[in-house]
Formats: C-alpha cells, sequence, structure tokens
C-alpha cells in the first residue's frame, strides 16, 4: 500500500476519534490493518476536562488527575444531600493529558498515521474516498465524528444544548472539600431554566467553578461569568481568588438519530454517532464502551455499528428531553429527585443503561407524571403522524 491507501479511517481526534484508534492499536487483531487518523488540529492544548463514573480499576486510570468517592447535590429544597457513590468513583481527566498519551501511542504505532488535515469530503462508492489535504483510498471502513447536516436542518427532533463557562480558581487559604464533588448546586440558577453551578475540587484552595445550563438557548458569554462571579461572593464568601484557567463549551442533548448515517461502509461516532448520553451530556465513557464494541463487531465479521444503540434507553432520553424542552424550569426539580429519591448507584447504572425493566419503573415512579405523560403523548402523535 502506498502512503494514501489505507484499511480503516478514523475522522476526527477527539475523545471518540482517540478512544477507537488506542483501542485498535491495542487489538493484536489490527497490527497489519493501516490506519489513518485525520485532524487539523494537533490536539497540544487542554481544551476540556472529562469526567465520568465508573466502578473499580479503569482502563484509563494512569490518566485521572483527580477522583472522588462522595457527591453533593444541592436540591431546589434548598438541602444539600451528601452521597457516598462507592463502588463507584467520579474520575477526571484532563484532554490535553489525553491527547498526549494518544499521540505517544500513535507514533509508536507503525501502522497507525495522524494525518493533520481537516477532511472536506467522503465518497462512498465501490471504492471509499476521503478528501482531506489530497485523495486518500480506504479499503475497509470510515469512522467519521463530523455531525451529519441534516441535524442543523431537521425540524422533527427536540435539540437541548449544555452549554457551560468554567473557572478554576486558586484561594489563598484551603475552602474546598478535597473528597467531594459538587454534581448539582441548584441554588443558582438562571431564571426560568435547568441550569446550576458543578465544582471539581482539585485541591482544597483550589477548584474548577463552572456554570451549565441544559436550555434550548446559549445565554450571552458575559452572563455565565457574573453567575460564577455572583456565587463566589455570595455563597462561598469569597472576595480573594485567582483565576488560573478557564473552558468553555456547548454539547448538544438531541433524540436525533444521528446514527442513521451508519453504513456498510462508514460508522458515525462521537456526537455525530449519538454516542454523547442525551439525556445528560456524557460521553467519555460512552466513546470506550462503544469503542470496544465496534472492535468487537469487525472481529466477528459483523457490520461494526452493530449493537451500539440501545433502544429501549434512547426512547427514555427521548421522553426526558421533550420535558425539558417543553418545561426547561422543571428540570431542578426534576434532577433533585432523580439524584435525592432513588439511589445514587442506581441512577448511575441507569444512566450507564445497564438497568433492567423492572428497575427502570422503579426510577420512572419517582418523577410527577403529568410531564413525562404529556411528553409521551407528544412523541407517539409525532411517531404516528411524521
Amino acid at each position: 500500500m502506498d502512503s494514501t491507501t489505507f484499511d480503516y479511517a478514523i475522522i476526527g481526534a477527539g475523545a471518540a476519534g482517540l478512544n477507537l484508534a488506542l483501542h485498535m492499536i491495542e487489538d493484536p487483531f489490527f497490527k497489519d490493518k493501516k490506519i489513518a487518523l485525520f485532524d487539523k488540529d494537533s490536539k497540544k492544548e487542554n481544551d476540556k476536562t472529562w469526567c465520568f463514573w465508573e466502578k473499580g480499576q479503569g482502563h484509563w486510570d494512569h490518566l485521572v488527575a483527580r477522583q472522588w468517592r462522595n457527591a453533593t447535590v444541592t436540591g431546589t429544597d434548598g438541602k444539600e444531600h451528601t452521597f457516598n457513590i462507592s463502588p463507584y468513583s467520579y474520575k477526571m481527566i484532563h484532554a490535553l493529558d489525553f491527547y498526549d498519551h494518544a499521540r505517544d501511542k500513535i507514533n509508536q504505532a507503525p501502522n497507525v498515521t495522524w494525518i493533520l488535515s481537516e477532511v472536506e469530503d467522503v465518497r462512498l462508492q465501490d471504492t471509499i474516498t476521503v478528501q482531506a489535504s489530497k485523495e486518500y483510498r480506504i479499503h475497509d471502513h470510515v469512522f467519521d465524528s463530523r455531525i451529519s447536516p441534516g441535524f442543523y436542518s431537521d425540524q422533527s427532533s427536540v435539540k437541548l444544548l449544555q452549554h457551560f463557562k468554567g473557572w478554576v480558581i486558586e484561594t489563598p487559604t484551603g475552602i474546598f472539600d478535597d473528597s467531594t464533588f459538587v454534581m448539582m448546586d441548584f441554588n443558582w440558577r438562571w431564571k426560568d431554566t435547568t441550569s446550576f453551578i458543578y465544582i471539581l475540587p482539585h485541591a482544597k484552595n483550589k477548584a474548577l467553578v463552572e456554570f451549565t445550563l441544559f436550555s434550548p438557548s446559549l445565554i450571552e458569554d458575559e452572563n455565565y461569568e457574573t453567575m460564577i462571579k455572583g456565587y463566589l461572593s455570595d455563597v462561598l464568601k469569597l472576595e480573594n481568588y485567582t483565576i488560573t484557567t478557564t473552558e468553555k463549551g456547548v454539547i448538544p442533548m438531541s433524540d436525533y438519530a444521528f446514527h442513521k448515517d451508519n453504513s456498510h461502509q462508514l460508522t458515525k461516532i462521537g456526537t455525530a454517532g449519538s454516542w454523547v448520553k442525551p439525556s445528560s451530556g456524557y460521553s467519555f465513557k460512552n466513546a470506550g464502551k462503544m469503542s470496544l464494541q465496534i472492535i468487537a463487531n469487525i472481529k466477528k465479521g459483523m457490520l461494526p455499528s452493530k449493537g451500539l444503540i440501545r433502544k429501549k434507553f434512547r426512547f427514555y432520553d427521548a421522553i426526558f428531553l421533550d420535558v425539558l424542552y417543553n418545561r426547561n424550569e422543571l428540570g431542578p426539580k426534576l434532577f433533585t429527585i432523580m439524584y435525592c429519591k432513588n439511589s445514587i448507584q442506581k441512577i448511575f447504572s441507569f444512566l450507564n443503561e445497564e438497568t433492567n425493566f423492572l428497575e427502570d419503573l422503579g426510577i420512572m415512579n419517582s418523577f410527577p407524571k403529568a410531564p413525562f405523560n404529556k411528553a409521551l403523548v407528544r412523541k407517539l402523535y409525532h411517531r404516528a403522524f411524521s
């Protein structure tokens, strides 16, 4: 094969693309397969923080910067609820640590090439062609993290946004409990929205403090900062602190069928493949799970995308998103019920899509029925007449 011919192409070096590339490198099945990884960015900046809950030891523990066994949720009841989340740990990875690790592994893998170029087009015919800085031929399959244009034009799906801005701050004295992270503090929110403060303490005098919204539209950039400043001064009583780094982002939370573009030649990955949990926005853990499923499918001679999406849980997500979209002000109450009226371990298992139907019913019965019944009717009506 020449330098423009590969067996597999991975488009995008984010959490999904790098997870897939690294798992392929680790599996002897792919040692004789040529793999191209396309991204225009060399990934040398710490542009985000990934967090996830996990039982016991995990595949990326050597990259975990901090982990916690205790969590708090300050609900709409005004109470601070504290949980020991064992046997789970809540783990944090700095994106740059993951990028550096991935780059080192890829550089050492003779069969993987990181191509610093934006992909302009993918043509699926008898021969798969990827058009980037030049034309590349792909023999077996393309894994594509680019969101389909159909998502932006589709009028039938719910489109909610998880949007946030955070500051890593340092304080002169230790004010944070570094054994406990704040999952959601609903006492500080934007009017009539599902919004909250999220805190990851790195040390007693250092933490990421983030203002997050799950809402249909963005707010002005300065408003995120106003909310963070207000929380630091009015709730934490902090006037003296240093901002060391900032981060911000927007994550689609949608019931759009991103994965419908999967075929025998191409599989959508990451957000573009419905790998982001629609009702929570969590994605990093899914990226590893989905990558391993793809690899198992390839080794069995099956379609790479087989079994990636579990329809039961996608239906649950669609109903929950519909409620948040149409009654966004209800979100704080619903999340308070979710975490404070159920076992947090059971909720983690549910969000990991590991629960059975009876367990699902138990969780659903803790919520008020009316908004979810209305959302169900809207979904069924749409299915019947769309």
